[in-house]
């Protein structure tokens, strides 16, 4: 009875480790603090100068009179 327990117990640990590595891509990777400050930085200097473009667009398009 030993014997066997043992061998189911050492199968299950192998397939529960095939398991993990199967499912180990849906954790998304690690970003250190600095990094991540560097593209919320990053992310402010692209912002407002999209906004600015958009606003632009928007202004010069924004006049429409219709045809009589």
């Amino acid at each position: 009875m030993n014997r066997k327990k043992k061998i189911n117990q050492t199968l299950k640990a192998k397939a529960k480790k095939a398991n993990a590595k199967l499912h180990a891509a849906n954790k998304s990777p690690y970003i250190a603090k600095a990094e991540r400050a560097q593209l919320a930085q990053a992310q402010l200097v692209i912002a407002p100068t999209a906004d600015l473009a958009d606003s632009a667009l928007s202004d010069s398009g924004a006049v429409h009179s219709p045809a009589l």
